[in-house]
């Protein structure tokens, strides 16, 4: 190869290299997307907190930000109304939703394995007879929030008169009133209302169930369903579950 040609040969295969360079760059340096969680805004604490619409405090918070962090990416929050959610993880504007069960959200969704515990519990004031089962209750009005399904108490038929409202805190205020004397909430709920917000004579709860919570992953998730378990294990295992429940608790104090 004479002179000019290895010169001319030199030139197209450095132009080939940048070519190749610009193509590859964008992706070699694109950062890895974040991950998307979606939270209620009708969610209360210890669950959520907001501010200036921004997720601000609560276990959705901690969270979130501990399962991106497992998955190696950063949690970004969409904050939405009850009724959108379903839409917006059916369309993919959010990879996952937590804390949450298949029977609160109707569509095709994977969902990961239980590991939140959470106790759902009847309250009962003492100004009248103490309920001992579900049953006590019956043709009586409870204090329920609207949108949510009680699959425990729909078994007593006709005898499950709901009275709803739009926040738990809400119908603990309605028991503090003397307007109801009965309604359904999370222990967890109850117990950081005791801390912070009026005071209520009760009976000890009566737990109407105890499950583990789990996370609804989108069918247009940038995350996969096993990488998600995955990172749920190491959550369990590393002790961050606990240490999220714990830390709410330990403000209570």
């Amino acid at each position: 190869m004479d002179r000019q040609a290895y010169t001319d040969w030199a030139k197209r295969a450095g132009q080939a290299l940048i070519a190749a360079a610009m193509t590859l760059a964008p992706h070699a340096g694109a950062a890895i997307p974040p991950l998307v969680v979606a939270v209620d805004t009708g969610t209360e604490m210890p669950m959520a907190a907001f501010s200036d619409n921004h997720l601000v405090d609560g276990f959705h918070k901690q969270l979130g930000e501990a399962l991106a962090a497992k998955l190696g990416r950063e949690a970004r929050f969409l904050l939405l109304p009850r009724k959108r959610i379903a839409m917006a993880l059916d369309a993919g504007q959010a990879d996952v939703i937590c804390l949450y069960l298949p029977s609160w959200l109707p569509g095709k969704f994977e969902w990961s394995k239980g590991f939140f515990p959470v106790a759902e519990v009847l309250l009962t004031d003492t100004s009248i007879p103490q309920p001992h089962k579900l049953q006590d209750i019956a043709g009586q009005p409870v204090a329920t929030v609207l949108g949510y399904y009680y699959p425990e108490l729909e078994k007593l038929g006709s005898g499950f008169v709901r009275d709803d409202g739009h926040s738990s805190s809400g119908n603990l205020r309605k028991i503090a009133a003397g307007r109801l004397h009965h309604a359904i909430t999370q222990q967890s709920t109850l117990d950081y209302y005791l801390k912070v917000g009026e005071k209520l004579s009760l009976y000890p709860p009566l737990v109407i169930k105890s499950y583990k919570a789990r996370c609804a992953v989108s069918p247009q998730a940038r995350v996969r369903l096993d990488e998600v378990n995955k990172a749920i294990d190491l959550l369990i295992k590393d002790g961050s579950v606990s240490k999220i429940i714990s830390t709410y608790q330990n403000r209570l104090k």
